[in-house]
């Protein structure tokens, strides 16, 4: 019972903490940094898949959907950001940055 108390708290800091990760990966990489949340993901999910602790296992899983989350999240935050809902990184410009200036 708190075993399972505790895995929730965790993946509850887990998801939790990629809201501003996300944010802050769009802000200074742009969202063609997708690939590094793929990457991993990927590994995350495969050590979960060998690791004989449930609960570590477990807590593995929960971090490699929420990195296979962020990679949407980061594609919906650079939408936000063209829309004016978020600040648009200055030093990135052109392709990097879709700027829509005629909204504001």
């Amino acid at each position: 019972m708190v075993l399972s108390i505790l895995i929730g708290l965790l993946a509850f800091l887990v998801i939790g903490s990629f809201y501003p990760i996300v944010i802050k990966t769009e802000y200074y990489l742009s969202a063609r940094a997708w690939w590094i949340f793929l990457i991993v993901g990927l590994i995350t999910l495969v050590i979960s898949l060998f690791v004989k602790n449930i609960y570590l296992s477990t807590i593995l899983g929960v971090l490699a959907a929420t990195n296979f989350w962020a990679i949407n999240e980061l594609f919906e935050q650079e939408e936000r950001v063209a829309k004016g809902w978020y600040p648009a990184n200055p030093k990135r410009t052109g392709s990097d940055q879709k700027s829509n200036k005629s909204n504001r």
